[in-house]
């Protein structure tokens, strides 16, 4: 072993490794597509980020053996998702981390499509965006997360969601968890409690997804639910125009 092995703090190959599966674009592009919490076949993601299928097959390999995604087989089919809620917010965090530039809008489309996402979006299986955000905010407004000792759920916060009818199951994960969110550059809740928030709010007809990507607009059912719940104002409930 040579004086520079020696001296190679412990976890730094492990995390060169980790960084060298994110810093390839179309891989990075995977891990994206893949915060909206379902399984994609390399099919889709090979459409989603316009490559061949043979060269999204290479790259999802690599991910899988590097741990960041895990697969699935029904039948005769494939599929990969994240590996887990860890993952998604690590993916999230390094995302907020990129500093913000001014990538231009080519279309209508594109324009529509990164102000929906900015506006509500699942980040995983919890949701994000101004909505997200906004949501935190008010829970904590309303003493139902306190963030003295780090984040928590308080009594008030737990007999609030059971008159929602809403229980985390929090047997595998932690309870309440604040993930920095990438387009607000503030914390939203996630968490066995943010899921099942999110979980909740897709049931109730309160938000839907908008296509088949991230993004979710709020319902009529929606807008009714959280002002009467968090008191949330019309321009978070309604994207801007």
């Amino acid at each position: 072993m040579s004086s520079f092995d020696r001296q190679v703090p412990e976890g730094a190959t492990g995390l060169a490794a980790l960084a060298g599966l994110l810093a390839d674009r179309t891989r990075a592009a995977f891990c994206l597509a893949l915060l909206d919490g379902r399984a994609w076949t390399a099919t889709e993601l090979a459409r989603h980020a316009g490559v061949a299928p043979s060269t999204a097959t290479g790259h999802l390999h690599q991910l899988v053996d590097g741990g960041l995604l895990v697969e699935e087989r029904q039948g005769r089919h494939r599929y990969v998702r994240l590996a887990g809620p860890d993952t998604a917010e690590l993916i999230e965090t390094l995302t907020a981390a990129v500093p913000v530039g001014a990538a231009p809008v080519r279309s209508l489309a594109v324009a529509s499509r990164r102000r929906a996402l900015a506006h509500a979006r699942t980040c995983y299986d919890h949701l994000a965006g101004t909505l997200g955000v906004a949501i935190t905010d008010a829970m904590t407004g309303y003493g139902y997360l306190a963030w003295e000792r780090g984040l928590s759920l308080t009594d008030r916060g737990t007999s609030w969601l059971a008159g929602l009818g809403i229980e985390a199951e929090c047997a595998r994960r932690v309870l309440v968890r604040s993930c920095l969110d990438w387009t607000e550059r503030r914390p939203h809740l996630g968490g066995a409690v943010g899921a099942a928030l999110c979980r909740h709010a897709f049931e109730a007809g309160w938000i839907g997804r908008i296509g088949t990507g991230r993004a979710v607009a709020v319902t009529a059912a929606g807008q009714r639910a959280f002002r009467e719940q968090l008191a949330l104002p019309d321009e978070v409930l309604t994207p801007a125009r």
